[in-house]
């Protein structure tokens, strides 16, 4: 097994990821303290302010494979887990069928065969007949990986509780094949866009970080790593006017991720500066919800003039 890169400081995998990532002080130095702990990072806040991309970074930085698992509701075991191959299962009874007719000669009834075959029975839940779903791919993993639970609030509460021997012990328990321990323990990170209240036996087992939307200057910061070439002015222009529409009351405020793109739809379009025309045509790359779009395109005079 090849060594784990290892960073010496929370400065160090911060430097190394910003390649792809501008995290914060605070975040980098969780991200660092889960890594060199060995404990799970639960990421909260708003909805597109980058958790899911930090799991990502963390991934590619540390040169993990990355196995992500999207949580909703109704998510089971059998989903998250592992699942037994059914058709596997009957194609091996098929071509096996002479051998269990021999196993099953001269069984006076059902129950007399079914008995004959009871020591038989755990040959068809064999690893072999196993199909690793994400939590059960990264314990399995043959080098260190990265677990991304992604929106784990999603879930159930029975789902979060199933999750604890993992985030604990590093290991899982299947019925027919005993417990399972990692290979090499992943760096699991949980994210939560908050809607609704994790347990207190998950926070207890993972280190926290709450995760905002950024002060204007790594914004800044952010657009001009993810869209290389735009001019300074204009980053900073679109920023600020961004920075606006979160203040205001609306049903979704736009996230780093609309920000983004909306300098790349500025870009294409050829933009060097923010103008009222272009701005309101394009507000749809921002909002989400007509109300908003409508309510925004009111005001667009004011916040462009602010920004």
């Amino acid at each position: 097994m090849p060594n784990p890169i290892s960073y010496p400081s929370s400065d160090a995998l911060a430097k190394a990821m910003a390649r792809t990532y501008i995290a914060d002080d605070r975040t980098a130095l969780s991200a660092w303290l889960a890594l060199k702990l060995d404990r799970p990072l639960l990421l909260e806040g708003p909805a597109g302010v980058g958790k899911t991309d930090l799991a990502r970074a963390l991934a590619q930085t540390l040169e993990r494979p990355l196995f992500r698992l999207q949580c909703y509701e109704g998510l089971d075991e059998g989903k998250a887990l592992y699942e037994w191959d059914y058709g596997k299962q009957m194609l091996y009874t098929q071509l096996l069928r002479d051998t269990v007719a021999n196993e099953t000669k001269g069984a006076a009834s059902l129950v007399d065969a079914v008995d004959k075959l009871a020591g038989s029975e755990t040959a068809f839940f064999a690893r072999r007949f196993l199909l690793a779903r994400p939590l059960l791919a990264a314990i399995e993993s043959e080098t260190p990986a990265v677990l991304l639970v992604d929106e784990v609030d999603r879930s159930d509460p029975e789902f979060e509780a199933f999750l604890l021997e993992l985030l604990a012990e590093h290991q899982v328990t299947i019925p027919e094949l005993g417990t399972l321990r990692a290979k090499t323990p992943p760096l699991v990170v949980l994210t939560s866009n908050a809607t609704r209240d994790m347990t207190d036996a998950l926070r207890r087992r993972c280190l926290h970080a709450f995760l905002d939307y950024p002060p204007p200057s790594r914004e800044i910061a952010i657009v001009e790593l993810r869209v290389p070439g735009i001019a300074k002015d204009l980053a900073a222009s679109l920023v600020a006017f961004v920075k606006g529409l979160r203040n205001l009351d609306l049903k979704k405020a736009p996230s780093i991720a609309e920000t983004i793109d909306w300098a790349r739809a500025l870009i294409l379009l050829g933009a060097s500066a923010l103008d009222k025309e272009l701005t309101v045509q394009t507000l749809g790359v921002l909002l989400k919800h007509e109300e908003d779009r409508k309510r925004v395109e009111r005001d667009v005079g004011a916040l462009l003039a602010k920004a």
